[in-house]
């Protein structure tokens, strides 16, 4: 019996029992549901390192590019727009696009991906993303090194990609985890099961931004101006890409263990299943 199983159990004494001492049947399953989902949990915590770069170092870089297209000027923060822009057009073609050249390409059932597997795919695809800004953030530097100015030749256009995949991831990772979450907790803790997916992307934003100053910190000894000074063009902002995108790879694997090792639960079969068992010891 475990130590959550114990709680549940009566004495014999016949005196009242501490209702903090003492817990109901139900109350003890709901407890390992949710300890059952912590480890995929603390997964979803690490997937923020790509998709917070969004709204920070993305928005550096391309300040430190080319923002004129003929006489008009991009604001470098307004680039998020292709982020929003492929979000919304995967959401509305994921059903006929997507599911169709998943289910040729892996030929299993169910036809449609899983929660799990659809936050293993948009990891993935961060992944890429990442990868994508170094290689852009490389050539903005060797542009940069050119011209001798701190505003590099290269286009801000070329941020376009790296956008339009974490747009795609976070229609993939976002939604499924508020799904999954959703799915795996009893009706009367669905509460939980928002907050938790919700969580994960605020405690996450805290991580991203513990890992930047522990890398400010050892990069900038012995007077180094860092990975990321004020000036990128005297840094190396494509190295810090790189260890997100090493990072969330990391992430990938340990999400991959446990999702094998998690099993998904039907909660009306759940349900069905707490209600025959409180009969019977009745």
């Amino acid at each position: 019996m475990t130590p959550i199983e114990k709680t549940m159990t009566a004495t014999n004494n016949g005196r009242n029992l501490n209702p903090w001492h003492l817990c109901t049947i139900t109350q003890v399953e709901e407890v390992k549901c949710i300890l059952r989902l912590l480890p995929v949990w603390v997964c979803t915590i690490l997937s923020s390192l790509a998709f917070t770069q969004m709204i920070g170092l993305f928005i550096e870089q391309g300040a430190a590019m080319d923002t004129k297209i003929s006489n008009f000027q991009i604001p470098p923060a307004s680039m998020t727009a292709f982020d929003i822009i492929s979000t919304t057009v995967f959401a509305l073609l994921y059903n006929k696009l997507a599911v169709p050249l998943y289910v040729k390409l892996t030929k299993r059932e169910p036809q449609t991906p899983s929660e799990l597997r659809r936050i293993g795919i948009g990891l993935s695809i961060a992944i890429l993303a990442m990868l994508l800004a170094g290689t852009v953030e490389q050539h903005r530097l060797k542009y940069a090194s050119e011209n001798g100015q701190e505003t590099s030749s290269l286009s801000i256009l070329w941020q376009t990609p790296q956008y339009m995949l974490l747009g795609v991831a976070e229609a993939l990772v976002f939604v499924a985890q508020m799904e999954f979450f959703s799915s795996q907790i009893p009706d009367g803790l669905k509460s939980l099961g928002i907050a938790l997916s919700m969580s994960s992307t605020s405690i996450g934003s805290y991580v991203c931004s513990m890992i930047l100053t522990v890398v400010m910190a050892i990069t900038t000894k012995n007077g180094e101006s860092g990975w990321v000074p004020p000036n990128l063009n005297d840094g190396h902002l494509d190295r810090f890409f790189f260890l997100c995108a090493g990072f969330t790879a990391l992430n990938l694997v340990f999400f991959i263990i446990c999702a094998k090792r998690y099993k998904c639960i039907s909660m009306e079969n759940w349900e069905e299943a707490q209600e025959s068992e409180l009969k019977v010891m009745l």
